[in-house]
């Protein structure tokens, strides 16, 4: 599929957008989530988009909502917060949302990929969890990734929960002169899949440690780009 250099988006009137790559983390100034690989970036101005809040349809379907019919909105509909079904954030941007189910997904998550491969095992996507995530202990609801052979299961939530602490921590233990340079860096996500509630600890104890490669995978779909390059980076700074 063709995909333009240059953009003309009615969320940037102005200026027009240009297609750039980039393995430096950024915040997508349409459905203000994190993102990292194609963005689509003002060159006059801070402002980025995700290719797939960018590129995004009027309208799309997805297989896990049969009878449903997303539509894209710029702003969440209505006066009530509302959740991404996929990863169980708060919607605060772009998103798709199904007026007579009631369901809504961000962009990203709308663009997830079914299969992922982590260069050793195939990962599916999964409406609901059959068995227990590595990073909570629990099956809970929002989507979830599975391996082929069954090792390894982990929700969409818990990935982006992981990330978003990695973050804090690095900022939390840095002086206000750094944050600039911190910003630049992905985080290390060491000790992180360990965490899980008391009381399950014999059920996830053979899950304790997701293999690194399957969680970059994961990491680089959530942020908008699932390309063995971005996961390639994302692995290289995580523990082995």
């Amino acid at each position: 599929m063709k995909i333009d250099k240059e953009i003309c988006h009615p969320a940037h009137p102005n200026h027009k957008l240009r297609l750039e790559y980039t393995e430096v983390p950024f915040n997508c100034d349409g459905c203000k989530e994190a993102g990292i690989g194609l963005k689509y970036k003002c060159t006059q101005c801070e402002f980025d988009l995700h290719k797939a809040c960018a590129m995004a349809p009027p309208t799309i379907t997805h297989p896990f909502y049969k009878k449903c019919e997303f539509r894209f909105y710029h702003h969440p509909p209505g006066q009530v917060m509302r959740i991404c079904d996929a990863c169980r954030d708060d919607i605060l941007g772009f998103v798709y949302h199904c007026n007579r189910c009631g369901f809504d997904l961000h962009p990203c998550c709308a663009n997830l990929p079914h299969i992922l491969d982590d260069g050793e095992h195939n990962l599916y996507l999964y409406l609901k969890l059959s068995s227990l995530c590595h990073r909570c202990g629990g099956q809970g609801s929002g989507w979830s990734y599975r391996s082929d052979c069954k090792n390894y299961n982990l929700h969409v939530s818990c990935v982006k929960q992981l990330l978003v602490e990695s973050w804090q921590a690095m900022h939390l233990n840095v002086d206000n002169n750094k944050v600039r340079e911190i910003q630049t860096k992905i985080p290390r996500l060491k000790g992180t899949m360990q965490k899980h509630p008391k009381g399950r600890e014999a059920k996830v104890k053979k899950y304790s440690q997701m293999a690194s490669g399957a969680v970059s995978a994961i990491v680089s779909a959530i942020l908008g780009d699932p390309s063995a390059i971005i996961a390639a980076v994302v692995g290289g700074l995580m523990p082995k």
